[in-house]
């Protein structure tokens, strides 16, 4: 049976009057517009005619003028072509796109971080370099003087302050030590100056402000790379989760190019996938457990943290009595182990920690999720504390922070074991360095290289079993950060260790990435970019204030040694500021930072930054009901939308509701529901209701009397209807 299709043929569009009027108007603007022609959207050609439009007739533009805007073209394009060379020649540009393509962009991450970490010493190192030593050098200090006359009261008959020189004497072991160094500008003891008054430039004052100022820096770096991702984290209520529709077709990482990259790519959205049906399937279990079985469970969650509690409280005493035994037998035989004893300790403690972790986490069979979370806080938890005992045994061996000695009392510090004490801490600090880097060294040809050579050699169930090692990232990061934790601790007993770690990082990244093409697997659970960026900011923000406290309490209250260094005189660090107050600025000057220092002041300035506070809580608030309304208008958005197509397609599916397309009666839109909100969606739009029984068989389209242009409709084969 033939159709009968009322089509009408395409009408050629009517000129729009007033054209000349429009076209005339917009030009009028154009030329009266202050609006750089830059930025205007138009074509080149359009431009140029624009601008010439915009000179008057019979006047030309001045030499000056034409001069500045060539000037500004050229420094535009010289600036563009510096940013395109600086992207291109930049660091490790190359192998980082590789080691993305390869393995994605978590594992790249690392690098990248690794890149940073690189710059962020080199920072450092240029603050102190610029401020510190090169003053130094030029003002040529006096040579030091003869020591200090002071007699002390040490147990013992005869017995004088130790020089801290070994008695093994080999030249690569003092190196190893730190002890070839002792005369140099690496460590605190070898810094000297005059008196304040006699000099125009105070190297004391640059040498206690220079670290204070690296903080800082490295602070306001991290806290920038921080909130980096957190405005995307406050479009996402706490309790959203992404549907598995999301995941499906956004979960491909187009970074990857190599096909054992894209293998290990779809076992990890595979394993997503299962953790995401796992983890809901834990979250419905919960909700059907009754009480006594979330009690039972909660009690199984709290001694599983409490064991590894003990754990981590058992390896930091192990920590502490393993540096208090270094210290106090120094003149043992076997002095030379016991220099490296505390390292020693710390690595083997953070390489059985974590194994120790996973298995007893794994023995509650939490959700996958759960388990890895538990397991990292407790591995950076265990590294951070490992350290922050490391710092707190040498305090209380060498500044007796705890302890009665006589040397103590009378000097601040154990001055009979310790002749100059900055530098002790000094050494210790750069031995914890070179055995972390060593580590890495010996760990990544020792026993990496060896396990790929193995498992590629023999083949059985054992080497299947064992494979590869794999990658990980948290684990990497973690031991970097420590790394940079040390260097930040050293600033001050150390000035020169940031250009230690940084000739450290630099090989490390040439490691790891041999590690990792050659040597490694990556692992199948991996750290997507945008969160580990985060995840590493954090740890390294733990890492900077853990190294500011006990540098912040040594500046301002442990006195100097008597012996060595710039402030042999002071009873702290922190005393030459008032010194050079009183010696440099007037009166008035110091009455002022004497009254911004004071009680007075601290009262005043805690209620402004309540106010602040205060102000920045409200506007955060106030964003977030703005981000909820928003939500709410785009829900009504598309409710609305779903409301009008209902309306249209019941529309087509009444017979002889639409003889033409024309417009329509007041009568007649009066009738239709319609919305009393123009340009918003109503609060109570209806949702998408049941569609209604669709046309005919006879009519199946629902268009029958309906004049639709001829160029609406196409066959298959591209013929017109």
């Amino acid at each position: 049976m033939q159709r009968q299709w009322s089509v009408q043929a395409p009408r050629e569009p009517e000129a729009e009057p007033g054209g000349e009027e429009l076209w005339e108007q917009e030009m009028a603007r154009l030329c009266l517009s202050q609006q750089p022609v830059r930025v205007l959207p138009y074509a080149m050609v359009d431009k140029r005619f624009i601008r010439q439009l915009r000179e008057p007739e019979g006047v030309k533009t001045s030499c000056w003028q034409q001069w500045r805007r060539r000037r500004q073209t050229a420094g535009w394009r010289l600036g563009e072509a510096v940013r395109r060379l600086t992207r291109g020649c930049g660091l490790w540009e190359g192998a980082l796109y590789e080691i993305g393509g390869l393995f994605g962009t978590g594992i790249q991450s690392y690098f990248t971080f690794l890149r940073f970490l690189l710059l962020l010493n080199l920072l450092t190192l240029l603050l102190t370099s610029s401020f510190v030593l090169l003053p130094l050098v030029w003002l040529r200090p006096p040579d030091p003087g003869p020591a200090l006359n002071f007699t002390l009261q040490c147990p013992g008959s005869g017995h004088l302050p130790q020089t801290g020189v070994s008695k093994f004497n080999n030249l690569l072991w003092n190196v190893f030590t730190g002890r070839a160094f002792n005369n140099t500008y690496l460590f605190y003891g070898a810094y000297r100056a005059g008196p304040e008054s006699s000099s125009t430039y105070s190297i004391r004052l640059a040498y206690l402000l220079s670290p204070l100022a690296c903080l800082v820096l490295c602070f306001c770096g991290i806290l920038r790379r921080m909130v980096k991702g957190l405005p995307q984290k406050m479009f996402l209520g706490q309790d959203y989760r992404s549907p598995l529709s999301a995941k499906v077709f956004s979960s491909w990482d187009f970074c990857i190019r190599g096909q054992e990259a894209a293998t290990i790519k779809r076992h990890e959205i595979s394993n997503e996938f299962k953790m995401e049906l796992e983890e809901g399937r834990h979250l419905l279990l919960l909700q059907q457990q009754t009480r006594a079985q979330r009690a039972c469970h909660l009690l199984t969650y709290l001694r599983v943290n409490v064991l590894i509690g003990l754990l981590v409280v058992g390896a930091i005493s192990a920590i502490f009595w393993a540096t208090k035994y270094s210290q106090d037998n120094k003149e043992e035989s076997l002095f030379l182990l016991l220099q490296y004893l505390p390292p020693g300790v710390i690595a083997l403690v953070n390489f059985l920690g974590p194994l120790l972790f996973v298995f007893l986490v794994q023995l509650e069979n939490y959700p996958p999720n759960t388990e890895v979370n538990l397991t990292l806080i407790w591995c950076v938890v265990l590294k951070l504390a490992s350290l922050g005992m490391f710092s707190f045994s040498l305090g209380q061996t060498v500044l007796c922070i705890g302890r009665n000695k006589t040397s103590c009392e009378s000097y601040g510090y154990n001055a009979c074991d310790y002749q100059c004490w900055e530098n002790s801490v000094g050494e210790e600090l750069y031995k914890l360095s070179i055995f972390n880097f060593l580590l890495t060294v010996a760990f990544a040809f020792l026993v990496s290289l060896p396990r790929r050579m193995l498992v590629e050699r023999f083949s059985g169930r054992f080497w299947v079993w064992l494979d590869r090692e794999e990658f990980l990232v948290p684990k990497n990061v973690l031991d970097i950060v420590e790394g940079q934790t040390v260097t930040w601790m050293g600033l001050f007993y150390c000035p020169l260790l940031p250009l230690l770690n940084s000739v450290f990082i630099f090989l490390t990244f040439y490691i790891k990435k041999y590690t990792l093409l050659r040597n490694s697997r990556a692992s199948p659970r991996r750290f997507r970019a945008s969160s580990s960026i985060f995840f590493f900011q954090l740890v390294l923000l733990l890492g900077l204030l853990l190294a500011a406290t006990p540098l912040g309490y040594v500046v301002s209250s442990i006195r100097s040694s008597w012996d060595c260094g710039l402030f042999a005189n002071y009873s702290a660090p922190w005393q030459v500021v008032p010194e050079l107050v009183a010696l440099w600025l007037p009166l008035s000057s110091q009455r002022i930072l004497h009254y911004l220092g004071s009680h007075a002041f601290s009262f005043p300035l805690l209620i402004l930054l309540s106010l602040a506070l205060t102000v920045c809580v409200s506007q955060s608030q106030a964003s977030a009901r703005a981000i909820r309304r928003l939500r709410k208008q785009l829900v009504w958005q598309v409710q609305e939308k779903w409301h009008l197509v209902d309306d249209l397609s019941r529309l087509l599916s009444e017979p002889g509701s639409g003889e033409s397309l024309g417009p329509e009666s007041p009568v007649s839109r009066g009738s239709r529901p319609r919305s009393f909100c123009p340009g918003f969606p109503c609060p109570g739009s209806p949702g998408p209701r049941p569609r209604r029984p669709g046309p005919s068989l006879e009519d199946p389209a629902g268009l029958r009397g309906v004049s639709v242009p001829a160029h609406r409709f196409r066959f298959p084969s591209g013929s017109e209807l």
